[in-house]
């Protein structure tokens, strides 16, 4: 069963929403590093922040970096504890810090960098799309990160910004 047609008991099917990055909007303000850090944290720190904006200021890109959700995430299939999960109501995978046993198995597999260890810290965190609000994307100014619903064509989208940005980085190095 595919994430965006999870059947409940019966009833309706759920429609997951995701984080959508448009890289030619970022315009690197990092906003929504801080309303990240403010959110889960109490403090605007980009450092603890769960989400990641790479500048590449000679060329002028910015591309802001978080966890994807995967629909099948290698951090929950190399997990030896379980500790990684989804949750069916928001669509996103999370750490359950009682199981987590710090391997740090989950940051070397994922192929996004969604995953950080904060200072001091021994269990990763990692974005939780703010139980279904995403708030980096209610507060980026540009809407070079929305979170949409996961249609086939938000898919197609997204594909197509990174084809872009891929081809933006390839340019560049």
């Amino acid at each position: 069963m595919r994430l965006h047609e999870i059947k409940r008991e019966g009833r309706s099917t759920l429609k997951r929403k995701i984080l959508l990055v448009v890289p030619e909007k970022c315009t690197g303000c990092r906003i929504c590093e801080l309303v990240c850090s403010l959110t889960h944290e109490g403090v605007c720190n980009p450092a603890e922040s769960r989400i990641g904006v790479v500048n590449w200021y000679r060329e002028g890109i910015s591309l802001p970096m978080v966890c994807q959700h995967c629909e099948k995430p290698p951090c929950t299939e190399v997990c030896p504890a379980n500790a990684l999960k989804r949750n069916w109501e928001t669509g996103a995978i999370l750490i359950d810090p009682g199981l987590c046993m710090g391997c740090k198995m989950c940051l070397v597999v994922c192929p996004f960098g969604g995953l950080s260890l904060e200072d001091g810290q021994e269990i990763p965190v990692k974005c939780d799309l703010c139980n279904g609000e995403a708030r980096c994307a209610s507060f980026c100014p540009t809407g070079a990160i929305q979170y949409v619903s996961a249609t086939k064509t938000n898919m197609g989208k997204r594909r197509a910004a990174a084809d872009r940005a891929s081809e933006l980085l390839r340019r560049s190095a």
